[in-house]
């Protein structure tokens, strides 16, 4: 097999294209060392990934940043290159959120960390009910006019605060958010409803985060089987967010081996069976891939080259129904 080959698409309704698999960051500076997490980068560059995400708060508050600013010394230009504002930087009342005061604080320590001039997507990584949305976009809208900030997006947010942004975007003469983040994987369905239409009526592209469900569609987790001792339920603390013991573990166990099957069937590993089926959804603009090693991002560079059947769809969805969800 040769290199695989990447697709470039618009993001949302923005003139700036990005490849079709992100290059997700969150676990440099954490369960990735610096050393092997620029390689990780410099791999996905070269086999043309121009999209990379991550955010102030990974990697113990600037890690992940530091490391992503260190990898793409000289070859910044490539890259569409994304972060995220609102985790908890500090012990402080204000240390959190998305208030002008602590956007306009953490831009600037994004900047320093990313040894960058400008942001291409600045994210609101989760709501922050404390604030006014129009305080948050005026600051945001500021950004862009300074030039630190390219274009705006959001990420795990609900439908009718998507469309309560673009109102307000569009009544004070704001930019608009380009872009949001969602969960979404053939085991988290549940953007099926409201989230993934709304982006597609209004030109939001569309970024998804654990479109492996935190590695239950990379075939981590199986009936019976220990835990590998890299995976994240290998943590106690972990073990119970990962959801290896509740009651839908079964269901999710079950779920693990059809989609395996339909993979073998097509010839893939399941990880990239999970990742092109994620690709497949019209809305979708390229899904978050967060691997850990070399070897896990060679394996879903591939999942760019596969198309899967209409028929493979409807088998998918014999397992885990539309719009539900096994988490």
């Amino acid at each position: 097999m040769g290199e695989a080959t990447l697709e470039y698409v618009r993001l949302g309704r923005a003139g700036v294209k990005v490849s079709r698999l992100c290059l997700g960051c969150m676990n440099f500076g954490w369960r990735t060392d610096e050393g092997e997490s620029i390689r990780i980068i410099h791999r996905a560059l070269d086999a043309g990934v121009n999209f990379l995400d991550t955010a102030n708060v990974y990697g113990n508050r600037g890690g992940s940043e530091t490391i992503v600013g260190k990898a793409l010394k000289g070859r910044r230009d490539q890259v569409v290159l994304a972060t995220k504002v609102f985790g908890e930087m500090g012990s402080g009342p204000n240390d959190r959120g998305t208030s002008r005061r602590h956007i306009m604080q953490q831009v600037e320590a994004s900047l320093r960390r990313l040894q960058t001039e400008w942001i291409d997507l600045y994210q609101l990584h989760r709501p922050d009910p404390d604030t006014p949305m129009d305080e948050t976009l005026s600051a945001l809208n500021d950004l862009v006019r300074q030039g630190k900030v390219r274009y705006i997006g959001t990420s795990t947010f609900p439908a009718w605060q998507l469309v309560q942004m673009l109102w307000i975007s569009d009544r004070m003469g704001f930019e608009r958010i380009v872009s949001e983040q969602p969960p979404y994987s053939i085991f988290d369905r549940r953007v099926e409803t409201e989230v993934l239409p709304a982006c597609q009526a209004h030109g939001i592209g569309v970024i998804p985060w654990s479109p492996l469900a935190g590695g239950w569609l990379a075939g981590r987790y199986r009936r019976g089987a220990p835990i590998p001792e890299d995976a994240r339920a290998s943590d106690p603390n972990r073990r119970k967010w990962m959801g290896l013991d509740d009651e839908k573990a079964g269901r999710r166990y079950d779920a693990v081996e059809e989609i395996e099957k339909l993979a073998k069937e097509r010839g893939v590993t399941i990880s990239q069976f999970a990742l092109a089926w994620v690709m497949a959804h019209p809305a979708v603009t390229a899904p978050i891939i967060g691997p850990r090693t070399l070897d896990q991002l060679e394996d879903n560079l591939r999942a760019a080259e596969i198309r899967l059947s209409g028929e493979e769809k409807e088998q998918v969805d014999r397992v885990v129904p539309p719009g539900t969800s096994l988490l």
